[in-house]
Parts: C-alpha cells; sequence; structure tokens
C-alpha cells in the first residue's frame, strides 16, 4: 500500500499512504505498543464493525492502531479508496486530511498522523513476523531479507493492515481491509488484525463513508518501547 496510502491493484500496486513527506531515516524512539490483544468496534453507515488487533504478533502496528483509536484520531474520517472492480480489492481509510469536509477529495490519501507531541509526522517501522518465529522482522520486507515462508498474519478475508508508500517505515494512520484472499501483499504490508464481525458492512462501505465512532472494547494495554 504505498504512500499515498493506497493499496493497488495486483497489477498495479498496493495499498499506498501518500504522506507528503517521509523522511526514511527519522523513526519515533518510543512507539506505543500492545500487550495481548484488543477488541476494537468501529461504526460506519450505523453498523457496528469488531476488529481483533493482534498485539502478540504485531505490537507496534496494533499499538499504533490502538493509540489512535484511544485518541479519537479516527473518528470522522473518510475511506477514501475502495476499489472492488474489476475484483474486490480493499476499503482504505485513517487519512486524518479527511476529517476537513472541505479538504479536496483528491488529494485524500497523502496524509499522516501529525503527534502533537513532536508536531511531527508520526511513523512506524514495517513489521511481519514470519511463521515460526520468535520475533517480527522489522523495516524489511521478505522478498528484500530472503525469507521463503509466509507470515503469520496473512492477507486473507477481513485483514486489517497498514498502507504506506513504496519505503518500508512510511506507515503512520491509513489502513486498509481485505475485501477478498490478497495473498501477494504476504510479506510486504503490515497486517495487524481481523474483522471478526461485521464483514457485511465492510462489503457495503462506498468511497467517502465515514467512521462515525471507534473505541475500544476489551483490552488495549499500551506500553512504551524503542
Amino acid at each position: 500500500m504505498g504512500c499515498s496510502s493506497q493499496v493497488t491493484t495486483q497489477a498495479s500496486a498496493s495499498p499506498t499512504e501518500t504522506p507528503t513527506a517521509i523522511a526514511a531515516a527519522t523513526q519515533p524512539t518510543n512507539l506505543p505498543k500492545l500487550e495481548g490483544k484488543a477488541t476494537i468496534e468501529m461504526v460506519v453507515k450505523g453498523e457496528p464493525i469488531t476488529v481483533e488487533v493482534d498485539g502478540t504478533n504485531a505490537p507496534v502496528t496494533a499499538g499504533n492502531f490502538v493509540d489512535l483509536a484511544q485518541k479519537g484520531v479516527y473518528t470522522g474520517l473518510v475511506f477514501h479508496r475502495v476499489v472492488r472492480e474489476p475484483q474486490p480489492f480493499v476499503v482504505q481509510g485513517g487519512d486524518p486530511q479527511s476529517k476537513d469536509t472541505n479538504f479536496p477529495s483528491e488529494r485524500l490519501g497523502t496524509g499522516s498522523f501529525i503527534d502533537p507531541a513532536t508536531s511531527k509526522p508520526r511513523y512506524i517501522p514495517l513489521e511481519i513476523k514470519p511463521q515460526g518465529a520468535d520475533k517480527p522482522l522489522y523495516s524489511q520486507t521478505f522478498a528484500t531479507a530472503g525469507i521463503s515462508v509466509k507470515p503469520k498474519l496473512r492477507h486473507t478475508r477481513g485483514a486489517v493492515a497498514m498502507a504506506r508508500s513504496s519505503l518500508p517505515d512510511s506507515a503512520s494512520s491509513q489502513f486498509y481491509v481485505a475485501l477478498t484472499d490478497l495473498s501477494f501483499l504476504d510479506g510486504d504490508y503490515a497486517v495487524f488484525g481481523y474483522v471478526t464481525k461485521g464483514m457485511e458492512t465492510v462489503d457495503k462501505i462506498q468511497q467517502g463513508d465515514r467512521i462515525e465512532s471507534i473505541k475500544v472494547v476489551s483490552g488495549g494495554n499500551l506500553k512504551k518501547g524503542t
């Protein structure tokens, strides 16, 4: 998912986030990490969508999502990218710029979360745990690292993952939900959870639909670490 945070199709691309500027080597030193699992309830089109977020296998990616949900960052944001043709692909949202109803829709997909503590974008490293590994691989795709096994968290239908640009460590706030199995994205993009209820609502999301509310209903224990 490139940084226009758009997940592209198999032929053309991936889920990308397109931050207007990314400092490739600049990483926060104190990212939130999720301990264990958390359950998130998101309301779209008046219907609840339940997501189980996995901090056991993707602690930084899951922690970032939970932290932003708890901060209210996602409330009111738009799903700016919906790809169902020529085949089901993804619905993508989480660009903070979309909270402004006057922001040009054609520029959505370029925004990142601006951390009020630093007044700078907060990016997280690419984090993918190989099957059988004790810890996730950071800042590298499986292809770059020469890993041939499958990830622990795979792009099956209902997978929730982070959009990013071509730079591995460029994910910030934009996320996508897989509308079908997308195994060609495995090892390239960080899955951190799955829709466990409400996938029928995800299937009905249209471009421009907003996240009406989002809350952590269980779990959500965060710790800070490097």
